[in-house]
């Protein structure tokens, strides 16, 4: 299960998703207030609830690797998940005044969520690919 390695890839799509729960997607002012915010997983529900499904689905697609197919398809929900919740950020950040207000060098951890999932779909696939050449050289 670890010596493959897009056990490593969901691993670190996992430790990413989490890591947005402790560090800032977006730093200002909000419209109607003066006062500093900090946007993170945990200042809504709905960004806290999506954020929960990314690292839970990469964590449980970890053990998944028998079945190929299955984590493959997981894979791509998990891409699909993190761009409504990068979506769902960019609805948040509506709510700050612009010139007030800065993206965190954090923001780059859910790009490489996205990247670790593509990571991962790559060597599954591989995988499979190996054992299909495998089984028909039986």
């Amino acid at each position: 299960m670890i010596q493959r390695i897009q056990s490593l890839w969901l691993l670190l799509a996992a430790a990413c998703a989490f890591a947005g729960f402790k560090f800032p997607y977006y730093t200002g002012n909000k419209l109607n207030d003066t006062a500093l915010y900090e946007l993170n997983a945990t200042s809504t529900l709905l960004l806290m609830v999506t954020t929960i499904a990314v690292g839970v689905l990469a964590l449980i697609n970890i053990f998944l690797y028998k079945k190929r197919s299955l984590q493959l398809k997981l894979c791509v929900l998990g891409i699909l998940l993190e761009a409504v919740l990068i979506f769902l950020y960019y609805r948040e950040i509506q709510n700050f005044i612009p010139d007030k207000s800065t993206y965190s060098l954090t923001a780059i951890l859910h790009s490489v969520i996205v990247l670790a999932f593509v990571l991962a779909a790559r060597g599954i696939n591989k995988d499979s690919k190996l054992l299909k050449e495998s089984d028909r050289l039986r």
